[in-house]
């Protein structure tokens, strides 16, 4: 297909696609004149991958590269694809805490990794996020919360150990770049699914136990 028909396909406007092609995001169509190129299947694929990461994960465009980079590596182990496309998409908090607070949640952090058998390298960008946010519900008199986080982790490792499962457990034999790719896209797009999740559930629970119908009083 020609550039239109793949903008007019994928809903990309034409100027975004060129720019994804010069960003190296896109692969080079397959040349058939000096001033056309045409685009196949693969083109579609990764342009639909491209918007799900920018448009639904608020990807900024260096990090899609980044997860990209990685999908594409021949000779990356697929642990560090994850590595990779994990430390593109989190960003380092600041280190707003004090150093006494930080300390305290560096402490049940480490617990709990301990207690589960977790193996996360030290420099993964969502350990400093967790000490940190432990350490401000801590400092917010909020520590109850940080109380559940035990309870937390082992909601969460049942949902990823699902994930992880269900991209090898396709009727057909998954590919490495599959595998890869089905992976990736589960923490990524999968940190969006639980956290709309979340919010739902939320405000419906928020919703039978403290909303009152239109017209009363609180007691």
């Amino acid at each position: 297909m020609r550039i239109a028909e793949l903008s007019r396909i994928s809903g990309v406007p034409v100027p975004t696609i060129k720019y994804y092609l010069r960003e190296n995001l896109l692969p080079p169509g397959e040349l058939t004149s000096p001033n056309q190129a045409s685009y196949g299947d693969s083109h579609l694929h990764r342009l639909r991958l491209i918007r799900a990461l920018v448009d639904l994960a608020h990807v900024p465009v260096a990090g899609v590269k980044e997860v990209l980079e990685g999908l594409d590596s021949p000779t990356m182990p697929l642990h560090d694809k994850i590595g990779r496309a994990h430390r593109a998409i989190t960003p380092q908090p600041q280190l707003t805490s004090t150093p006494a607070a930080r300390e305290a949640a560096t402490t049940q952090v480490e617990e709990l990794l301990t207690s589960r058998g977790w193996s996360v390298e030290p420099d993964a960008p969502a350990l400093n996020t967790l000490i940190e946010t432990i350490a401000a519900l801590n400092t917010l008199g909020q520590g109850h919360l940080a109380g559940f986080l035990d309870s937390y982790a082992g909601a969460v490792e049942t949902f990823t150990d699902l994930e992880v499962a269900a991209v090898t457990s396709t009727p057909t034999t998954p590919t490495p770049d599959q595998i890869a790719e089905g992976v990736i896209l589960g923490t990524i797009l999968g940190e969006t699914l639980i956290a709309s999740l979340r919010l739902l559930a939320h405000e419906s629970i928020s919703a039978k136990r403290w909303s009152h119908p239109r017209g009363s009083l609180d007691t």
